[in-house]
């Protein structure tokens, strides 16, 4: 799996744009799921570009609430009728800069699954709590305040995407063996909580300054299953490379 968070980036031109290149560029035949989380304003004119080209849209956030007075926030309801199919939750960005807590993050799965779509659920740790050594344990509490709560038939619909926050957005990868330890560790602990036929089975996404160069090492990784991909997902051909290290 291949899915684009483009965070606050790009016209509604400028995605569009980027868009049709990377529809254009598709593997044929297509062999794994892609997936373009654009702005709220972009997702339903995204949508009509990718058409039935394989390539499936989702949203960066929703609201916690399903209406009421809330300016300037989007319900899961909104999402659905547009016809998104996925959104984010718990990215670490939510949680530092505007405080989304493990609580707060458990509604908004709830929510998601209740209305059908599919939760990429973030997860990860800082730079400090890695060096403390203090890392598996930090996710860990992620896991179970977050989603393990969910009954296993829901359980399995959610994609679970590892992302240390400190390599989002600077430049640092974890290394193919960092990567593949902590994906280790949270399949573990899903086959600990739900059984291996849950866990074995579970998708669990790299996500930290991948880009066309080091994406297929991370991908062969036992288990990594793909990438939630951020600056590298606003250029085509890096993106395309992506998609391609995920579906080869």
């Amino acid at each position: 799996m291949a899915a684009a968070n483009w965070k606050m980036n790009l016209t509604v031109t400028e995605g569009l744009v980027l868009v049709k290149e990377i529809k254009a560029g598709l593997p044929s035949p297509l062999d794994c799921d892609v997936v373009i989380a654009p702005p709220f304003t972009h997702l339903v004119p995204v949508m009509d570009i990718a058409g039935n080209s394989g390539i499936q849209v989702g949203a960066q956030n929703c609201f916690h609430e399903k209406s009421g007075a809330f300016t300037g926030e989007v319900s899961i309801s909104m999402l659905a009728e547009m016809g998104a199919r996925y959104v984010i939750v718990g990215h670490s960005e939510r949680r530092q800069i505007f405080g989304e807590t493990d609580a707060l993050v458990r509604t908004k799965v709830n929510m998601i699954l209740e209305a059908g779509l599919i939760p990429i659920f973030c997860c990860g740790e800082s730079l400090e709590i890695r060096t403390s050594g203090k890392h598996t344990g930090f996710v860990q509490s992620q896991l179970l305040e977050g989603l393990f709560h969910l009954p296993a038939e829901l359980f399995s619909k959610v994609i679970i995407a590892y992302e240390p926050i400190w390599a989002i957005g600077t430049g640092v990868t974890a290394t193919p063996e960092q990567a593949q330890e902590m994906h280790a560790f949270i399949r573990q602990a899903i086959v600990e909580h739900y059984g291996h036929d849950v866990g074995d089975y579970s998708r669990i996404l790299y996500g930290g300054s991948i880009k066309a160069e080091n994406a297929r090492m991370l991908f062969s990784q036992r288990d990594v299953d793909g990438g939630l991909v951020g600056g590298a997902s606003l250029q085509g051909p890096g993106f395309l490379a992506i998609i391609a290290a995920a579906c080869g």
